[in-house]
This record gives C-alpha cells, sequence and structure tokens, in this order.
C-alpha cells in the first residue's frame, strides 16, 4: 500500500524527554484533543477518533548476522472516512 509522510522527526533524546513527549500525546488523546507535532517548519495536526487501531510492535533489525538495533514502536492508525474499527489479537499489557 503506498504511503504519504506527513510528518517525520528523529532525534537523540533522553528517556525523559521521550516520556514527556509521550506525556502530552497521552494527555491529549484523554482528552479528546488533536495531536500537533511541530519540528522547524513542518507541522501537521491529527485528531484520532475515540476508537483508532492501536498496534504495539517491538523488532530487531539489522544486517544479516549482525541483526543489532532494536526498536519498540507505537502507532495509531484509522481511516480518516470512518468513526475507527474494532480488530485485535487480544488485550494489550504494558509493564
Amino acid at each position: 500500500m503506498p504511503e504519504e509522510v506527513l510528518f517525520k522527526s528523529e532525534s537523540n533524546q533522553s528517556r525523559e524527554e521521550i516520556a514527556a513527549y509521550l506525556r502530552k500525546v497521552a494527555d491529549n488523546l484523554d482528552s479528546g484533543n488533536a495531536i500537533s507535532l511541530k519540528a522547524g517548519s513542518e507541522s501537521v495536526t491529527l485528531n484520532p477518533p475515540a476508537r483508532p487501531t492501536f498496534e504495539v510492535k517491538a523488532e530487531r533489525e539489522g544486517p544479516a548476522g549482525n541483526m543489532t538495533e532494536l526498536s519498540v514502536e507505537f502507532e495509531l492508525e484509522w481511516d480518516e472516512n470512518a468513526d475507527g474499527g474494532t480488530s485485535g489479537t487480544g488485550q494489550l499489557e504494558i509493564e
């Protein structure tokens, strides 16, 4: 499926700085507010529906035989033309 990148930011941050960004997103989701992303001259505002799809993925990647880069990705996904659906593979737990 083709993809159009609306916004991208990547930088090294402390764990505390990352937590502050995630907390702001969580606060906006909790209060029903839009999420505005800004970096330099780039910006985008998104308004997730009440029930977006929430994807959490942990990966190990890198060249064959040397897969040493670990990542955890949190993604909210929804259809712009729908109210949000229900799908999933079970209840997520984060400890």
